[in-house]
């Protein structure tokens, strides 16, 4: 009796581990006809499905179309094999060492869908605590933050919440304002809050009284710096009620290119940048994050016009903070990337190791940074600057100073974020509560 062949259920154990299913049903049937006839190895097939789902995701040739031939003299050996996959890898390779050009996917990529389900999960705590990506390996500016919502209703494709949560659904904690509002700080002590690790901070609103929850916790905590992060346009809520002066509202920036391919169901940067002009309006402090800043073919252009918009637009007495950053991935975000169904370039680049995760080489980093911050010259001695999530050697390269240590960098960041609120105390909001400025 012939011997069961065992490779047919191999392959489908090895191919569910893979992005498999987000290829057409074309290419998974070439890819299986190729494995059954070559016997790749789990390794063998995970590379060749990332270069294939890779490959559809840039808008590039099809991993059928780049299937190398085998060469003539070894039609089905191990030598054929090794050739075929070290060409595949060579194109690949190629196309990550070119800048990403985003013409062909014409004016915007089609969007993500929204993820709009909204349900309550109670949970047993309140979810304040360390920010999730914080490491030893970087410097950090030991942000505490503060889940609101769990998942965000945005799709950014780089996006590391999408690794975080299974599933579309965004949900609230019912109690979240009874467990805020019975939460107890030391008074002593200064507290630097963030609500934009988990989902956007103005995303949903008031949804579910969230934001007045959050507002009365500002008020009567004056010794928290609260910071509502966002890529939204909806700020009604800030313009239709009194906000303290310990509550900042701070934008993530990036050029139209990004918005329109990689930003799904964001608003658009002209929007945002209004968003942020009718906060500061309302005498609210603003914040920027250029972050992630991606190097693609004319990014230049697009960042330089972006820091000059953003600088004629605001005055130095309303920007608390600029942050700048870049792509960083861990193995499971990459895997999650790849695991969806949209169009983008955003892996279309080297990645090497950078304390524990992947991003882009220092090299890439220090230029991309030196021509944020020196086209924002204009704010250099009124605005506080940092690097977020970054080796600490790269500071002083592109700042001229480093600070010594974490505490250090977290002391200075407090220190400068007071001095902005109790100048906006005087300045423009007497009624937001004064105890900060005493301190």
């Amino acid at each position: 009796m012939a011997a069961r062949d065992e490779y047919p259920t191999k392959f489908a154990r090895d191919a569910a581990q893979t992005p498999f299913d987000v290829l057409s049903p074309r290419e998974r049937s070439f890819i299986r006809d190729q494995s059954f006839r070559y016997r790749f190895s789990q390794q063998e097939l995970r590379q060749i499905v990332a270069i294939a789902a890779d490959l559809g995701a840039w808008n590039e040739v099809s991993i059928i179309d780049a299937w190398p031939r085998a060469p003539a003299a070894h039609p089905d050996t191990n030598t054929a094999k090794r050739r075929i996959l070290a060409d595949l890898r060579a194109l690949w390779d190629d196309l990550k060492s070119n800048l990403p050009n985003y013409a062909s996917f014409g004016a915007h990529t089609k969007p993500v869908a929204a993820k709009s389900t909204l349900g309550n999960r109670s949970r047993t705590q309140l979810g304040l605590g360390r920010c999730p990506v914080a490491s030893t390996r970087t410097r950090c500016c030991n942000l505490m933050t503060l889940d609101v919502a769990e998942n965000c209703g945005f799709g950014c494709s780089y996006c590391s919440i999408q690794s975080f949560y299974l599933g579309d659904a965004i949900n609230f904690d019912p109690a979240f304002a009874e467990k805020l509002a019975s939460l107890r700080l030391d008074r002593d002590r200064v507290y630097h809050i963030g609500t934009g690790q988990s989902s956007d901070s103005l995303m949903w609103g008031n949804k579910h009284g969230a934001l007045a929850a959050l507002i009365r916790f500002a008020e009567n905590n004056p010794n928290v710096i609260l910071e509502l992060k966002t890529k939204s346009k909806n700020v009604s809520y800030l313009l239709k009620n009194e906000i303290p002066a310990n509550v900042l509202c701070t934008w993530s920036l990036n050029t139209p290119t990004i918005v329109n391919h990689e930003e799904h169901q964001t608003a658009s940067l002209p929007d945002r940048l209004s968003a942020a002009r009718r906060v500061a309006d309302r005498g609210i402090l603003v914040g920027f994050h250029f972050h992630p800043m991606i190097r693609y073919a004319g990014w230049q252009g697009e960042y330089a016009d972006l820091f000059e918009e953003t600088c004629q637009r605001f005055q130095t007495a309303e920007v608390a903070m600029v942050s700048m950053g870049t792509l960083t991935f861990t193995k499971t975000v990459i895997r999650a990337i790849r695991s969806r169904r949209v169009k983008s370039k955003i892996l279309q680049t080297r990645l090497v190791d950078c304390g524990g995760k992947l991003s882009y080489p220092e090299s890439v980093k220090l230029e991309l940074f030196r021509f944020a911050y020196g086209a924002l010259r204009p704010w250099h001695d009124e605005v506080f600057f940092y690097l977020c999530m970054e080796n600490p050697r790269l500071w002083r390269p592109v700042f001229g100073y480093a600070y010594p240590s974490n505490d250090a960098f977290e002391n200075a960041m407090k220190s400068c974020y007071r001095e902005k609120i109790r100048s906006r105390i005087s300045a423009s909001n007497p009624t937001a509560p004064r105890s900060l400025s005493s301190q």
